[in-house]
């Protein structure tokens, strides 16, 4: 989750800590917050970028520490906000910066802001188009150099892969916009120029919103289809999301809300899929998995509200998962008295 907490794009101590901490919970994998490509494509002028060497620098200070004291996968998500850009923190309201606030242009595929009130972002030239692809391979180039084991595109939530899927943000009249097919050009184009940066040995996956929960705009149809397209240029896998384009949005809010989306596109586009939202409980994670409907399971809130919920998950389940050697101490087997179902502790 975005913690906008970065000084001009790079992490700080706040990240090693809550990064950290996340590192030693035996997650599969951890994620690093939306990181952009950019530094006008952040959210908030505290979001991260991944454009400059400083933001290299801190970067890499942080995944070695995860990698030297923790036990998960490391991952960056790879972004860039369009028109949802230059705009507070949520926890200062999330409204569009004014000028006295340091406001940026943004761009978008057209001149339509976000909602009422928000100015209108700059809708982007073809030779732009063109240097955005690049600004991800660079992006990519440099997590590679900073050792990460996962990449994920950014394609949801109404950020910038986004704005160009949906026809309610992309009124273009050119090659990328008006058809299916043209509104996936940008976001293919930019998938298949960082999976060619990304060594195939690694995994490179997307995050994708499957609906926006909007009538005429984008649909699960639409996102089987570009499900397809992401797995002819060797994607891995997609992260199965919905809304976050359009403030018109009405999302039925519930436990495994976007499961079946996630099984959908699983099924129709055979590919791996991850789902997400409102899952916080094991057995409610074990069933998602065990019924088919998704490969894997983020957990977001509930992670920070747990940052042991794979340690957790894997007591309730009758499993084992690594601890760090520094905190084998407190593996149940090792604590009867407190835990006497437990006898020894496999690896």
């Amino acid at each position: 989750m975005c913690q906008y907490n970065s000084v001009e794009g790079s992490a700080t101590d706040w990240h090693l800590m809550h990064l950290g901490s996340l590192a030693m919970g035996a997650a599969g994998l951890l994620m690093v917050e939306m990181t952009n490509v950019t530094m006008e494509g952040r959210i908030s002028p505290r979001c991260a970028t991944l454009c400059t060497e400083q933001n290299e620098q801190a970067l890499r200070r942080i995944v070695e520490f995860c990698r030297t004291y923790g036990t998960a996968k490391l991952g960056v998500q790879l972004a860039h906000a369009g028109r949802k850009g230059s705009q507070q923190p949520p926890a200062e309201g999330g409204k569009p910066l004014t000028a006295a606030q340091g406001a940026w242009q943004t761009v978008a595929p057209s001149a339509l802001p976000f909602a009422e009130g928000w100015p209108a972002p700059r809708e982007l030239t073809r030779p732009q188009i063109q240097q955005l692809v690049l600004d991800h391979v660079n992006a990519v180039r440099r997590a590679e150099r900073i050792g990460f084991d996962v990449i994920e595109m950014h394609g949801a939530h109404g950020y910038l892969i986004h704005q160009f899927l949906s026809p309610l943000s992309n009124r273009r009249t050119d090659e990328y916009g008006g058809s299916l097919e043209n509104r996936m050009r940008f976001p293919l184009q930019t998938f298949a120029a960082m999976r060619d940066a990304w060594p195939e040995s690694k995994p490179l996956g997307i995050r994708v919103s499957a609906t926006d929960w909007v009538d005429g705009g984008w649909t699960p149809d639409e996102a089987v289809a570009f499900a397809k397209e992401l797995a002819k240029l060797g994607c891995d896998y997609i992260d199965v999301t919905t809304g976050g384009l359009d403030p018109r949005q009405q999302i039925p809010l519930g436990p495994n809300f976007q499961t079946p989306f996630s099984a959908r596109i699983r099924a129709e586009a055979d590919i791996v899929t991850m789902t997400v939202g409102l899952i916080d409980k094991p057995r409610q994670a074990e069933q998602i998995i065990a019924s088919g409907q998704a490969d894997m399971v983020a957990l977001a809130r509930g992670a920070l509200y747990d940052p042991r919920w794979a340690w957790h998950a894997a007591e309730e389940l009758g499993c084992e998962t690594a601890y760090p050697p520094k905190y084998r101490v407190c593996h149940p087997s090792l604590r009867p008295q407190l835990f006497p179902h437990r006898r020894t502790a496999s690896d």
